[in-house]
């Protein structure tokens, strides 16, 4: 069998996907996800048990789902970051269209389960939140309009992403989640940044943040109270920050022991929003260390390795990625120490719930895709715009 055919050469196999993959991604960030996941359902099995006693479930049912969401999870994080680069923007646009439908279809059959915002779709044997999957989905769309804004007959990318970012701000302020709206704009002003933002833009936008800032404070009582509560330096008795800050002292440098800890007794987002006090009363303040090391390793090696890409959207889709996955995992963190005012935001990978643990999935995923070695990130490589 001669190698050409009429002229045309043959195509050689590329090899294995696997050996490929694993040649390409980095691997010390991939790692470390792995170790955040392993201490997602450690911590799991310290909190979740009471939490299961309380709805009469089996000891470890939550951890049980937990395992299957992150395996789940897992493999999709890892089926994306083997996917070429246009995959990947078009499962990133698919994830955004779907979930955009379900923020505007959310006031009409979505649910609040009692909580005051209605943010979920109920499903029966469980539950979906469609600002989680928004987030990573809308990184990809940004940095795909900015992306195209910086070349020549690009489409005009920064009012596109601007006016879409503001329209999905307002929606999810309307839930109300301003915790959600505000991980979306920081991704976004990140994104405008790297594309080379000229300085007024940026204080014009800190203007225009400042002015929404003050009408939120000024409409909504719970936003104006958690503020003022922040503030004055105002804890309150037996509140679940009261319980978080006392776990923080009990557990001191190495902990209380395994399953010695009693957070867990009175919080009842302990297996969610505040799981980081129940490793810091049972594991201590170094396994604490140990969790934002992993947090700032993969986020900051992540934007390392995104400065050396050629390729535009790479170097603005990555860099949103990162943002977004770094400042969530610091808020979590942030206002179980009382270092910010009360929000609830899951920790990426580690607290308890399907929709976030699988769309962080989605998220790690499109951030190793972008982070791979590829020959295209070669210096000199000229990068045209691509279209959907």
């Amino acid at each position: 069998m001669t190698d050409a055919i009429h002229g045309i050469q043959a195509m050689r196999s590329p090899g294995p996907i696997l050996p490929r993959w694993l040649q390409t991604v980095d691997q010390w960030v991939l790692i470390s996800v792995f170790m955040l996941f392993a201490i997602g359902l450690l911590l799991g099995m310290a909190a979740s048990p009471t939490i299961a006693q309380k709805v009469d479930a089996g000891a470890f049912t939550f951890v049980f789902k937990q395992a299957v969401f992150g395996a789940v999870a897992l493999g999709v994080m890892v089926a994306i970051s083997a996917l070429p680069i246009k995959h990947v923007r078009r499962i990133g646009f698919a994830v955004f269209l779907i979930s955009f439908v379900g923020i505007l279809l959310l006031p009409f059959l979505g649910t609040g389960f009692g909580k005051g915002a209605t943010r979920w779709y109920s499903l029966g044997f469980g539950s979906i939140q469609p600002s989680e999957f928004l987030k990573p989905g809308f990184i990809l769309v940004g940095a795909w309009l900015l992306a195209g804004s910086m070349q020549r007959d690009g489409p005009p990318g920064v009012t596109l992403s601007g006016a879409l970012v503001a329209l999905i701000a307002l929606l999810l302020m309307l839930q109300p989640d301003y915790g959600q709206a505000s991980l979306i704009v920081f991704s976004w002003i990140v994104m405008f940044f790297v594309s080379g933002a000229p300085i007024l833009p940026l204080f014009g936008i800190g203007g225009a943040l400042m002015l929404v800032g003050w009408v939120a404070y000024s409409q909504s009582e719970h936003f104006a109270g958690r503020i003022d509560t922040y503030v004055a330096g105002i804890i309150e008795a037996n509140s679940q920050l009261d319980f978080s800050m006392n776990a923080m002292r009990e557990g001191g440098l190495f902990g209380v022991g395994v399953a010695k800890g009693s957070i867990k007794y009175n919080l009842p987002d302990a297996h969610t929003d505040f799981i980081v006090a129940v490793a810091a009363e049972e594991y201590g303040l170094l396994f604490v260390l140990m969790i934002v090391f992993l947090f700032a390793f993969i986020s900051i090696r992540s934007l390392v390795l995104i400065s050396a890409k050629q390729d535009p959207f790479k170097r603005l889709a990555g860099a949103g990625l990162a943002a977004l996955f770094g400042i969530q995992a610091f808020i979590n963190i942030g206002v179980s120490v009382n270092l910010l005012p009360a929000k609830g935001m899951t920790l990426p990978f580690i607290s308890y719930g399907g929709s976030s643990v699988i769309s962080v999935g989605i998220l790690l995923g499109m951030l190793l895709a972008m982070t791979r070695s590829e020959p295209m990130d070669l210096p000199g490589r000229k990068q045209k715009f691509r279209s959907v």
